[in-house]
């Protein structure tokens, strides 16, 4: 029988690769007795791992969300991935000084192996000259504008034309979305004083507070965010309205960690790890696969076409996948 400290570290590593854990599966799993699972379960959340438990024919567990970012334990592939991803997003003008000090956190308590590993595998994400000037926006920021959006409360800010004067009076609004396209986070809200919706850029945003009172939300023209900013910005600020294929879907990652490498797509946050991106592309498996490096669940929501693109790719994917070549004989010349 495992150590208690090593069985924990086992334990922790099972809750985090699925959702639900009956606790006969838990225990067939670290060859321990189901009393132990329960003994083991309690441990972990003195620790401060919030694990629920759910009534069921054998019982079962689930590593739930708490307020308290605790310990996480990543096997080599995720930690891999996860320094790989920081690497990239370290360019980002919005998330890259978080991302760097993430990484070299990551880096630090990474074992020798995998350290040698990353340091080996150095990435150098280059941004398009579409997007080289992209707005600095703080995750502060970001976060609170969220905040009043699912609150849906009053927004009240002040205005500038650009990130030091502010030209113009303070804006009451109620928001609606936060949208990134070409490298710039924008506001989609109704303005209270014009009476009618406006597009604001959030760097130029400067808050006030206390935000105003809570209302009921208003629906889009058209309904359809991405339709919406590329309307606003067409001929201008180059949406993606020249592309032959157009497709959108729901990704499950922050808007924050799509906005950098959606080139002139559009990104919609939907929470705090969803979001919605309109993406065009000179075909439907080009669209398909350049959405699919997302590296994460995908939830299509049109149109048909690039529905079946995925599955298109899937099958050429499958079999490439199956397809095993051998090495040619050496030629009867050169093994003499």
């Amino acid at each position: 029988m495992q150590k208690t400290s090593s069985r924990l570290l086992a334990l922790l590593s099972l809750l985090q690769t699925h959702r639900d854990w009956s606790g006969d599966d838990l225990a067939e799993r670290l060859d321990i007795t189901p009393r132990t699972v329960r003994r083991d379960i309690d441990r972990l959340r003195e620790l401060g791992y919030p694990i629920l438990a759910f009534k069921g024919p054998s019982g079962g567990y689930r590593l739930d969300a708490g307020s308290q970012l605790p310990p996480l334990l990543f096997d080599d592939g995720q930690a891999v991935a996860l320094a790989l991803a920081l690497q990239s997003a370290a360019t980002s003008p919005t998330i890259g000084e978080d991302a760097a000090r993430a990484l070299s956190t990551i880096r630090q308590v990474m074992p020798s192996r995998l350290r040698q590993r990353i340091d080996m595998l150095r990435v150098t994400a280059v941004q398009s000259p579409e997007t080289g000037s992209a707005s600095l926006v703080g995750t502060q920021l970001l976060m609170e504008v969220s905040r009043v959006i699912h609150a849906r409360e009053e927004l009240r800010f002040d205005y500038g034309h650009d990130a030091t004067g502010l030209a113009e009076q303070p804006r009451r609004t109620q928001p609606h979305h936060l949208v990134t396209c070409r490298g710039h986070w924008y506001l989609i809200a109704w303005d209270l004083d014009r009476a009618d919706w406006r597009t604001f850029r959030v760097d130029r945003i400067r808050p006030r507070t206390p935000t105003g009172p809570r209302f009921t939300a208003r629906d889009l023209p058209g309904a359809d965010v991405a339709a919406f900013v590329a309307g606003r910005f067409r001929g201008t600020d180059g949406s993606t309205a020249d592309w032959p294929c157009h497709g959108e879907v729901i990704l499950n990652l922050p808007a924050q960690a799509v906005a950098p490498f959606a080139q002139d797509g559009i990104v919609e946050e939907l929470g705090p790890d969803r979001c919605r991106l309109s993406l065009g592309s000179w075909s439907w498996t080009g669209l398909a696969a350049a959405i699919g490096r997302f590296d994460t669940e995908i939830q299509v929501i049109g149109p048909p076409q690039l529905t079946g693109a995925f599955a298109e790719l899937a099958a050429r994917y499958a079999n490439a996948a199956g397809t095993v070549r051998s090495a040619p004989p050496p030629d009867a010349e050169t093994s003499r």
